[in-house]
């Protein structure tokens, strides 16, 4: 697997992580020996970087993580996430929190549940509006320096909310949606920003939520109680506006021979040395067939295709509903 460095501080990583939410997402059916098998296999095809979170599930997702690294540590780069707010009970609350007493807190569980003694990456995966990024920051800074973290990560955050923080602590790495369907970065100063402090890029959804994988013609070919119905992007006449940017994708891809999946992570890992895309899947074959890309390289004419048909602002409809999307780029 080819290996590339994230920041500036030694964070070396596989060149595609796993995403890991939907191992364990509330109102999905996951079996654990299968999930447990996802993992696993992940580790052997040479991925490191493994992407969970506290509020996955909640809990559940880095309880299983932990289960399944136990006796394989040194070969995974744990990347959690705090601040999508934990009740005592370890319920969502719908709040954000990035007040210093609940960093301290939310490691002290984030360790116990995947019983290591340090998390590699640890993420603030919304800014708390209410609490200044110095603040945040400053207790984050204090679990790198005692050892229970070793590098700070943020998501979603705008430009001057990215100087803040690493201006407090050097910011490692920065999640955030980046496809060939979401291109903000591009436009709105965050990639510039990260490139310039050395920061390095790991894009979630890098298909597109699904959409870019073409498995999906019509809003009937989600389940009932999948939540992507609620999405903006995935309704109606959006929908079918978006299609169309997904069969010049495919048309693209068939050229190339090759499917639609391995193009669109083809393309963000081609979109520089400083970017790791983490595709989630519960899917062994699916896994494989994402891993494939890595090893696919694109020509500048094929390239320069992919811009024509998915072209920056491409998409049709927000990425989330208007009151998740208020959370995003602060």
């Amino acid at each position: 697997m080819l290996q590339r460095t994230l920041g500036m501080r030694g964070l070396v990583v596989s060149a595609e992580g796993l995403g890991c939410i939907g191992l364990t997402q509330a109102g999905i059916s996951v079996d654990e020996a299968s999930s447990s098998a996802t993992i696993n296999h992940a580790l052997d095809v040479g991925i490191t970087l493994l992407d969970t979170a506290d509020a996955y599930g909640p809990l559940l997702n880095e309880q299983l993580i932990g289960r399944v690294i136990a006796s394989r540590r040194d070969e995974v780069v744990v990347a959690t996430k705090f601040g999508l707010e934990l009740d005592a009970d370890g319920r969502r609350t719908g709040k954000l929190n990035g007040r210093p007493e609940y960093v301290r807190r939310a490691v002290d569980g984030s360790l116990q549940r995947l019983g290591i003694e340090v998390i590699d990456v640890y993420y603030q995966p919304r800014v708390d509006a209410e609490t200044p990024i110095e603040e945040t920051f400053g207790a984050l800074a204090e679990l790198v320096e005692c050892g229970k973290v070793r590098h700070l990560g943020l998501s979603e955050a705008a430009p001057d909310t990215i100087r803040r923080a690493h201006a407090v602590h050097p910011v490692t790495v920065l999640q955030t949606e980046y496809s060939l369907f979401t291109r903000d970065v591009e436009i709105d100063g965050v990639l510039s920003t990260i490139r310039e402090l050395g920061i390095g890029l790991v894009p979630y959804a890098p298909l597109g939520r699904g959409l870019l994988s073409g498995r999906f013609r019509s809003g009937a070919d989600l389940a009932f109680d999948d939540r992507r119905r609620q999405l903006p992007r995935f309704r109606g006449d959006n929908l079918a506006q978006n299609l169309i940017t997904v069969d010049q994708v495919r048309a693209i891809a068939e050229a190339k021979d090759i499917t639609p999946s391995q193009l669109a992570l083809a393309w963000l890992i081609a979109q520089g040395e400083d970017v790791v895309p983490i595709p989630g899947t519960r899917r062994i074959s699916t896994l494989d067939e994402n891993v494939a890309a890595v090893g696919i390289t694109l020509t500048p004419d094929e390239l320069a295709a992919l811009d024509m048909a998915a072209p920056r602002g491409v998409a049709v409809g927000e990425r989330y509903p208007p009151a998740l999307m208020r959370d995003v780029y602060r």
